[in-house]
């Protein structure tokens, strides 16, 4: 404790420090806002209206608001208290404290912003599929920050600390399958539970694209006699550096030349096309890449 203090009083003595650390800060607040203001309007302006039955605490504390009239944010709030408490040790303080502004921010906008919201009444369907979108846009913006909104997170960091062999993402479809199918049943609804599974896997898919997809690129592998050239050739239709690796041919044992680019979808077509007409005996393998970092790219 005594050296996490001393640590940040040298961050907010030094005046290079405390910018990063105030941007730092700055960046966290302003996605978790961003994050539940969609999800705030997933739930605001398409679930309650569209009687989507939704996963996690947030599923639970929605069925509490449609039988008891129970506020949805406040509710959501008061469950994770007690998880939180039961899972600080395993989680850190850290993260608890980060993930309780999370969780008070998303009280206010669903329970006091959520008011002001416009209320979607047309096709279910379409309902559903942009609850999906709002909520994983919404989750990764969070999640990107290294924050989280309570309930089952803390649960799966917990259970990750204990068990690090589980498979985390089968935990987290039963869990939410659980809640959704249970949601479905009490509110009688079969088509319900359909729209809930959809919302589920909407929401796993598109928190996958905004966290590791946003900065995704491709990378090539070309094997060749010409390094030299084909470096040069990449340059010149992408401004993109490369790295030579030396290889060895498996069959003839022929010393080779493997050239390694990564770029953007858009540049690599090109940098093929280059390729060919630099050598057209050089064998070229394009890969997908999630995330590149590094210069011309996301700072690491």
């Amino acid at each position: 404790m005594k050296k996490k203090k001393n640590s940040m009083r040298m961050v907010l003595k030094d005046p290079a420090l405390r910018k990063k650390w105030l941007r730092e800060e700055t960046t966290d607040i302003g996605a978790e806002i961003a994050g539940n203001l969609l999800i705030s309007l997933a739930i605001c302006s398409f679930v309650l209206q569209a009687d989507i039955p939704l996963s996690g605490f947030s599923g639970v504390a929605l069925l509490l608001y449609r039988f008891f009239r129970l506020p949805i944010g406040v509710t959501t709030l008061v469950m994770n208290i007690p998880v939180a408490l039961i899972c600080y040790k395993l989680i850190g303080r850290k993260f608890i404290i980060k993930s309780f502004r999370c969780m008070v921010i998303s009280t206010i906008m669903v329970d006091v912003l959520g008011r002001f919201m416009p209320v979607y009444s047309g096709n279910r369907l379409i309902a559903t599929l942009l609850t999906g979108v709002c909520y994983g846009v919404g989750y990764g913006l969070i999640y990107m920050r290294h924050s989280s909104t309570g309930g089952a997170d803390f649960i799966l960091m917990a259970v990750r600390k204990v068990k690090p062999h589980l498979k985390l993402g089968t935990i987290i479809f039963i869990m939410d399958t659980v809640v959704v199918v249970i949601g479905g049943i009490i509110m009688r609804t079969f088509d319900g539970i359909v729209y809930g599974m959809i919302v589920i896997f909407l929401t796993s898919t598109v928190v996958d694209k905004v966290m590791y997809n946003a900065n995704a690129g491709r990378i090539g592998l070309i094997v060749t006699d010409n390094g030299a050239d084909i470096c040069r050739c990449i340059d010149k239709v992408s401004s993109r550096g490369s790295t030579i690796l030396a290889a060895k041919g498996g069959y003839t044992g022929a010393e080779k030349a493997v050239v390694m680019v990564a770029s953007s979808p858009k540049e690599m077509y090109s940098i093929s096309e280059a390729v060919k007409r630099t050598d057209e005996a050089s064998f070229m393998i394009i890969m997908n890449s999630n995330e590149v970092h590094g210069e011309g790219f996301r700072v690491i």
